[in-house]
């Protein structure tokens, strides 16, 4: 017989049901434990764990890529073993990267002859693409000051402050100054002037957003390299651009052709995309692309031999496995322009219908952007009765996760909720959501207002009905969760993080 664990044990301790078929014993929570146990043991331990983890497809807080077709996900797990970084073993791999960062510097409108091989790399991510441009950004403003006998010791870049977290964690770990340009009501992305206003001689780049991960919107690069141009003129400088591409480098060269955000602008030095958002592959994988040679210095770049061949490296990790690379090249061949288009149209159309269905509840301002990445950024137009965190938080109870959060300096009196349309969002999830949205503003409105629980007399209260005080219980309960959460975001510089 089995005795019953006390909570406190519970805490120290691992257990499963189904796996009791296996094994009786409990397991360490945060300890190896000294004995094996059967494999179906294991998996089920962990299986029963997960479960309590979000669905992804519901999760529309991410624009992390949630589904694949089945022969892709063949051709990762055949290929998970695969050590990404040995180009001598498998030199297959290597020239599927490669086929990739030519594809995608085409996309790109990189200026690359018949004969030329596009400048790029595979990453885990974005955040790996953006660091190696940053390093590359530094180390030729550098080398320029150097050869002309000036400090280089306070290099800075100039961004808007709707800047990814990735962004403030290169200006910190490799030491760079990072000027933000405040948003403001009603204009949460970088202005163009002001940022050129910003520009010193100690500038490395600019840094340019297609796709703001707040409300998706694109930033005005042409107006941004035309402004750019004029000031190097007159200054002598020769201050670059890179475009942080992250979301919105596989949408807008399918949707939206003629914007000129890219290489066909002369500043655009290097471009990073996340292959794991509209790139359409599961999480790891992210490019940067450079516009020639001369953009990325050399000296950056290791050659190492001890894997079998000389082989040159530029990259924040080493070993990784290969799938991301594989899956990539799988989703290039197998949508084709046409397939992204495809794609990339229907996530815009259902980003509609969700958008039309929030208006039609009049309950909502719309603050995304019907041209830039498909998502839906709104606002409660009143919410001193209900906040935006309490409509988060409460949707959940329908399986969905969207995320609430306050907008950076100088907007961040403005909270938004954010739904982001993926590929695996279909028009009848977008229907479902406005359904539930609706159930739960009725559900809010149903319970006391906080002014009314403020003005509720202690003798007053005694003589309600118990559901009513259990409501006001549950709704103070949650109002100190959604105080305390909005505290913490408040006082942190990025909210936008997580993507």
């Amino acid at each position: 017989m089995v005795l019953s664990k006390t909570a406190s044990q519970s805490d120290v301790s691992v257990h499963s049901t189904f796996a009791s078929r296996y094994v009786r014993t409990s397991l360490p929570r945060f300890k190896m434990p000294e004995n094996s146990i059967p494999k179906e043991a294991a998996f089920q331990i962990i299986n029963d764990e997960l479960m309590l983890d979000g669905n992804p497809r519901l999760n529309l807080a991410s624009f992390v890529t949630t589904w694949m077709e089945p022969e892709c996900d063949k051709l990762i797990m055949a290929s998970i073993n695969k050590n990404y970084v040995d180009m001598d073993e498998y030199p297959v791999t290597t020239e599927l990267q490669n086929r990739c960062v030519n594809m995608i510097a085409h996309l790109f409108n990189a200026p690359l002859g018949d004969s030329e091989t596009a400048v790029g790399v595979g990453t885990v991510g974005s955040s790996e693409a953006i660091m190696l441009a940053g390093l590359a950004f530094k180390r030729k403003w550098q080398n320029r000051r150097k050869a002309e006998g000036k400090p280089y010791d306070k290099p800075n870049i100039v961004t808007g402050a709707n800047v990814q977290v990735c962004w403030e964690k290169f200006a910190r770990y490799f030491e760079v100054e990072l000027k933000e340009v405040k948003l403001r009501e009603g204009y949460y992305v970088m202005d163009p002037e002001k940022a050129v206003e910003m520009v010193d001689e100690n500038t490395i780049c600019v840094a340019a957003i297609l796709g703001s991960t707040l409300n998706g919107e694109f930033e005005d690069v042409k107006l941004l390299n035309d402004l750019l141009v004029e000031k190097n003129k007159e200054t002598g400088w020769d201050t670059p651009i890179h475009v942080d591409a992250a979301s919105g480098g596989f949408i807008a060269p399918f949707i939206y052709p003629e914007l000129e955000w890219d290489f066909r602008l002369p500043l655009v030095k290097s471009i990073n995309v996340s292959g794991h958002k509209y790139g359409l592959v599961y999480a790891g994988i992210g490019w940067v692309i450079w516009r020639n040679k001369e953009d990325l210095p050399e000296e950056l770049i290791f050659h190492i031999n001890y894997l079998g061949a000389d082989q040159p490296t530029f990259t924040l990790n080493f070993s990784k496995g290969s799938s991301q690379v594989i899956a990539q090249y799988y989703q290039l061949i197998r949508l084709g322009y046409e397939g992204y288009q495809n794609v990339m149209e229907n996530c815009r159309e259902n980003m509609i219908v969700l958008k039309e269905g929030l208006e039609k509840t009049g309950r909502f301002n719309i603050v995304s952007k019907d041209n830039g990445v498909p998502l839906v950024a709104f606002s409660l137009k009143d919410n001193t009765r209900h906040t935006e965190f309490e409509v988060s938080e409460m949707l959940r109870r329908f399986g969905w996760i969207v995320p609430a959060y306050t907008m950076p300096p100088d907007a961040q009196h403005i909270t938004v909720l954010r739904v982001v349309i993926r590929e695996d969002f279909s028009r009848t999830l977008a229907e479902r959501l406005v359904n539930d949205i609706e159930k739960t503003l009725h559900e809010l409105d149903s319970l006391p207002s906080k002014a009314d629980i403020k003005t509720t007399v202690a003798g007053e209260e005694t003589q309600k009905n118990d559901v009513v005080v259990a409501k006001k219980s549950a709704l103070e309960t949650q109002r100190e969760i959604t105080t305390a959460w909005r505290k913490f975001v408040m006082e942190k510089k990025k909210t936008n993080g997580v993507c």
